[in-house]
């Protein structure tokens, strides 16, 4: 059989994510898996009866390629409880494959080869190959993994005739960082001034500690009229394998956007839809999530205290950060490797989220897992010999 030649890959820079390479490791090695950003627990028998519930119903076949309409309404009105935009069910909400999806279109929806896309990096991974299949040019802004704050003269300066968009999270993975108010409305300000349109990843929005609240960019008027929020039913109810998603966005952006959404996958899976909006009815299965996340995040950050992490409690998301620092020279990606095949606790190393190596030696513990778990993981971090 004749082998085809002659394929130029849209990504020759990219192969395996290391989510995939730890996850493997840890599975090889019997190790306890703190890397990938899944919990651990299943989600309530409630929300799986109401799947099943729907299913029974027939609830199975093609739904409306923007989404079930139960569904879009039941996010626009949480959506506005929460003092952010008023969207339109019928023209201004898109139901995904996940938030990854509504990511991915929404770049598509707006890059055009040689248009420049501002990323904060440490930057999920999904971002930049995004804007590159589009044809774009990611442009980074690099912080520390545990930055304190941005500097938006920076952010500017790196501002050009080309540049189309800037892509932001908060909460964010992997820092935990959660963007107040201010840095909002920074960002509205500059992307009114240079006409830039923004994509918000904010599919931690549930996931916020110590008194903090999220401040959404369709809270922010100067924001809400050029942004794609993307967001996701995955991290919220435990449910990352059903693929649940959603993109908020203004009628005419979000027009554009579903002409490339019908294109990738035309709809998602139906009863799905029908179960969370029903599920949706009762704010206490998402509002009860931050105080359940924030005890397990100063369970394990209590653990690993003493060992000799620099490290700052997360702000946000089910992620935490330490630099090793004091503990070791080793490259964190060997460092990581390491500790998963010797110590058996899987990491991801935060170099990952950066386009050029860094020198930061810092990890990425996910604790979205059984107390159990992260204290059993803390303990063998406790008895690593560095």
């Amino acid at each position: 059989m004749a082998v085809l030649t002659g394929i130029r890959s849209k990504l020759p820079d990219v192969g395996t994510t290391i989510f995939t390479s730890m996850s493997r490791l840890a599975e090889e090695h019997g190790a306890i898996n703190l890397a990938q950003g899944f919990p651990e627990f299943d989600c309530t028998p409630e929300l799986q009866g109401l799947l099943e519930k729907y299913m029974r119903m027939g609830r199975n076949q093609y739904a409306p390629m923007a989404g079930v309409m139960v569904l879009r309404e039941a996010i626009a009105e949480k959506n506005l409880a929460a003092g952010n935009r008023d969207y339109h069910p019928e023209t201004e909400i898109t139901i995904t494959s996940g938030a990854t999806e509504a990511l991915y279109a929404a770049v598509s929806t707006i890059v055009r080869p040689g248009d420049e896309v501002i990323l904060f990096e440490p930057a999920y991974d999904s971002y930049a190959p995004a804007i590159v299949t589009n044809g774009g040019v990611p442009v980074y802004i690099t912080l520390p993994p545990q930055y304190e704050y941005v500097d938006w003269q920076q952010v500017e300066a790196a501002i050009t005739s080309r540049t189309k968009a800037i892509m932001i999270n908060t909460p964010h993975n992997p820092t935990g960082k959660v963007w107040d108010r201010a840095d909002l409305e920074q960002l509205g300000t500059l992307a009114e001034k240079h006409n830039l349109l923004v994509i918000s990843d904010e599919v931690y929005e549930h996931i916020i500690f110590d008194g903090r609240r999220h401040v959404s960019a369709s809270a922010i008027a100067s924001l809400a009229e050029r942004t794609f929020v993307c967001g996701s039913f995955g991290k919220t109810f435990h449910i990352t394998g059903w693929k649940q998603g959603y993109c908020l966005a203004p009628a005419e952006l979000t027009a554009e956007f579903r002409k490339i959404h019908q294109f990738i996958v035309f709809s998602v899976f139906t009863p799905v839809q029908f179960a969370l909006a029903e599920y949706l009815k009762e704010p206490a299965h998402y509002q009860a999530l931050s105080a359940f996340y924030e005890r397990k995040r100063d369970l394990f950050y209590n653990a690993i205290e003493l060992i000799g992490f620099v490290m700052k409690p997360s702000e946000g998301s089910f992620f935490q950060n330490v630099c090793y620092e004091n503990l070791s020279d080793e490259d964190d990606v060997v460092l990581a490797q390491r500790l998963t095949s010797e110590s058996g606790v899987a990491s991801i190393p935060v170099s990952a989220f950066y386009k050029q190596p860094t020198h930061y030696r810092t990890l990425r513990f996910c604790f979205a897992k059984h107390d159990e778990t992260l204290l059993k993981a803390a303990e063998r971090l406790g008895k690593v010999r560095w």
